[in-house]
C-alpha cells in the first residue's frame, strides 16, 4: 500500500461517548466539514450525494401527489414578516437580519428567511382569486438560516437544507386531508426508505409549529435512546389568510378565505440514519439512500485476469445497482475498513480462485454475513440482498424501539424505568392540561413529543395529577 495513502481511524465506541461517536463518523466518513462560520458546514460529496438520493425519491413522491416546485426568494422584508404575529413572535430568536447593502443602510431590515411562510401568503394573495384557482400545491428546495446558539452537523445547524411545501385549497376538509396525507408520504419514505420506524402523531398545543392550528409529525427513536422529530405537517387553518387577505370568489360567488399547509424535512435526516443504523465500525447507509450500493473490491489484483474480470461485474452490475469497482493500490484490510466506515451496504470480493469457481464472495454491510454467490446468478441476488439489508435495518432499529419503549402510570415509573434502561420513549397518559406537561419535564427530564395517532388506554388518569385522562403521549428525550 502506498505510505501517502490515509489510514482508516478508529472511530470512538458508541457507548463510550455517543455524542463523539457521532462527530466522528460525520467526519471520517467523509460527509461534512466544519467552516470559519460557527454552526455552518461544508457537505461534502458523499454527505451530498445521500442527500441527491433523499431529495430524489422525495421530490418523485411529491410530483406523484400533484405537487410543484417553485423558489421563493432568500429575504422577507421585515414588515411582511410581522403580519402574522404568533409566526413572527416563534421564529424571532433565532432570524438573521440583514441591515446593510453594500455599504448603505437598509431603510428596513431584510430577514434571511427561517422558514417561507410570508413569503408564499404573498405570493397567493397576488395570484388566487377564484375556486377555480384553487388549490395550489407547491414545493420548494432551498436552504434556510436559524440562529441556533448549540449547533451538531445535520442534527440542528445555523443553515441547512430542507424541503418545504405550502398548499392552499378552498374547504378546512381539503387542507386537512393534504396535511395527513404528507404526514403519511414521510412516514412512507422513513420506513420503506430509511428502513427506520416512526411514530405518528399530533404535537401538543405548547409544542406546535408557531401560527398553526395543528402541527403533526413522526418522530424516531435513535439507538441512544433519544427521540428525533424527522419531519413536520402543519394545519394552518385560515389564519395565515386572514393576516395576509388570501381571499377567492367560491362558486356561490362570495368571498372566502383559503386554508393553508406547511409541511417539511431537513438534511437532519442524514443524521437520524447515522444514530439509527450506525455503529462502531461507521455508518450503515440504507440501500435506497447510498451513494455506493455495492463496491467491487479485487483480491489479489495484480493476478492475471482479476481488474478484468472486476471491470466486467461492474459493467454486468451497474443497471441494476450503484455501483463502484475500487482498482486502487491499496491494501485489501484497508478497502474493507474504508467501505465499512462509508457505510456501503454489500461488499463484492473477486479473486483468482473465485473465478476459477465462477463465483465471488458478497458480504453485507448490516450484519458482516459473508455468502459465496456464483457469477451467473448476480444480477438477480444483489438485489435481493439489498433488500434483504433494508429490511435487517429496519427490524433491528423496530427491535430497539420495542426494547427501549417504557409504558408508565406515574412520575416515579418514569422515573425509574429511565434510571435502570437508559433513554427511550415514555408511553403515560396526560389529562391535557399544560402545567401537567411541564412538570413531567421538570420533574423527570422527559418532554413530550406527540400524542401517537394511533391511541392506546395504559391508564385512566394523568400520569402527573391523578385526574381523569384520556390522552395517551409518547415522552422523551430529544435531539
Amino acid at each position: 500500500m502506498a505510505d501517502n495513502k490515509k489510514m482508516v481511524e478508529a472511530i470512538t465506541s458508541m457507548d463510550e461517548d455517543f455524542a463523539k461517536w457521532y462527530t466522528d463518523i460525520v467526519k471520517k466518513a467523509e460527509l461534512i466539514e466544519y467552516t470559519s462560520v460557527k454552526g455552518c458546514m461544508v457537505i461534502r460529496p458523499y454527505g451530498y450525494a445521500i442527500w441527491e438520493n433523499i431529495q430524489r425519491i422525495l421530490d418523485g413522491m411529491f410530483k406523484e401527489t400533484g405537487h410543484e416546485n417553485v423558489n421563493m426568494p432568500m429575504f422577507i422584508p421585515e414588515s411582511l414578516l410581522q403580519k402574522e404575529k404568533d409566526h413572527v413572535e416563534g421564529f424571532a430568536p433565532e432570524v438573521a437580519w440583514v441591515t446593510y447593502g453594500g455599504s448603505e443602510k437598509l431603510e428596513e431590515r431584510l430577514c434571511v428567511r427561517p422558514t417561507s411562510e410570508t413569503l408564499f401568503c404573498e405570493h397567493f394573495a397576488n395570484i388566487v382569486h377564484s375556486y377555480r384557482d384553487l388549490p395550489k400545491l407547491y414545493n420548494q428546495w432551498v436552504s434556510v438560516v436559524r440562529w441556533e446558539k448549540t449547533t451538531r452537523p445535520f442534527l440542528r445547524s445555523r443553515e441547512f437544507l430542507w424541503q418545504e411545501g405550502h398548499t392552499i385549497h378552498a374547504t378546512a376538509e381539503e387542507a386537512i386531508a393534504e396535511t395527513e396525507q404528507m404526514l403519511n408520504v414521510y412516514t412512507t419514505f422513513c420506513q420503506d426508505y430509511l428502513a427506520m420506524p416512526v411514530v405518528q402523531g399530533r404535537k401538543t398545543d405548547s409544542d406546535k409549529f408557531a401560527g398553526a392550528e395543528a402541527t403533526y409529525c413522526i418522530e424516531a427513536l435513535m439507538h441512544d435512546g433519544k427521540a428525533l422529530q424527522a419531519g413536520t405537517s402543519h394545519y394552518f387553518g385560515d389564519g395565515f389568510a386572514k393576516a395576509f387577505d388570501i381571499t377567492f370568489t367560491d362558486k356561490n360567488n362570495k368571498q372566502q378565505y383559503v386554508h393553508e399547509t406547511s409541511w417539511g424535512v431537513t438534511t437532519r435526516l442524514i443524521g437520524a440514519i447515522i444514530m439509527t443504523h450506525g455503529d462502531d465500525s461507521g455508518l450503515v447507509l440504507p440501500p435506497a439512500v447510498a451513494p455506493i450500493q455495492l463496491v467491487i473490491l479485487p483480491i489479489a489484483a495484480h493476478k492475471p485476469g482479476v481488474l478484468e474480470k472486476a471491470a466486467e461485474l461492474k459493467e454486468k452490475l451497474k443497471g441494476i445497482a450503484r455501483v463502484k469497482l475500487d482498482d486502487s493500490d491499496n491494501s485489501p484490510g484497508w478497502k474493507f475498513a474504508e467501505y465499512e466506515m462509508k457505510g456501503v451496504p454489500l461488499r463484492l470480493e473477486i479473486g483468482p480462485r473465485d473465478i476459477e469457481q465462477n463465483q465471488c464472495v458478497i458480504v453485507r454491510r448490516d450484519n458482516g454475513e459473508k455468502l459465496v454467490v456464483s457469477l451467473d446468478e448476480l444480477e438477480e441476488k444483489v438485489p435481493q440482498l439489498l433488500k434483504a439489508v433494508h429490511d435487517g435495518l429496519f427490524q433491528k432499529a423496530l427491535a430497539n424501539r420495542e426494547k427501549r419503549t417504557y409504558a408508565c402510570r406515574t412520575m416515579e415509573e418514569i422515573t425509574a424505568a429511565l434510571e435502570q434502561n437508559g433513554d427511550g420513549f415514555i408511553k403515560a397518559m396526560w389529562c391535557g392540561d399544560e402545567a401537567c406537561e411541564d412538570k413531567v419535564k421538570e420533574v423527570t427530564g422527559v418532554g413530550s413529543r406527540c400524542l401517537p395517532l394511533e391511541q392506546e388506554i395504559i391508564g385512566d388518569t394523568c400520569v402527573c395529577c391523578g385526574k381523569p385522562a384520556d390522552k395517551l403521549v409518547y415522552w422523551g428525550k430529544a435531539y
